[in-house]
């Protein structure tokens, strides 16, 4: 309910910061707990496993599994 001020005017009531500050952190939380890999990350950890094999062709498309799964795994670890 909007509180009345001297004036008769009435202005919007405010939520406790502390309370705010709950609501918000819980919303980040979850974003990113729901957040996948983006394809930045996985196309970077993607070409490290190229470097680390030592640059030989032919796995591209295994490098990204492998790293899309790992990426994934990790998150779900730290969420834990």
């Amino acid at each position: 309910m909007a509180k009345k001020t001297t004036d008769g005017l009435s202005t919007p009531r405010r939520r406790s910061s502390s309370g705010t500050r709950r609501v918000l952190a819980a919303a980040k939380e979850a974003q990113a707990e729901a957040r996948e890999p983006t394809f930045e990350e996985i196309a970077e950890a993607a070409y490290h496993r190229y470097l680390q094999r030592g640059g030989t062709e032919g796995a591209d498309f295994d490098d990204w599994l492998e790293a899309e799964r790992d990426l994934r795994s990790r998150r779900k670890v730290s969420n834990s």
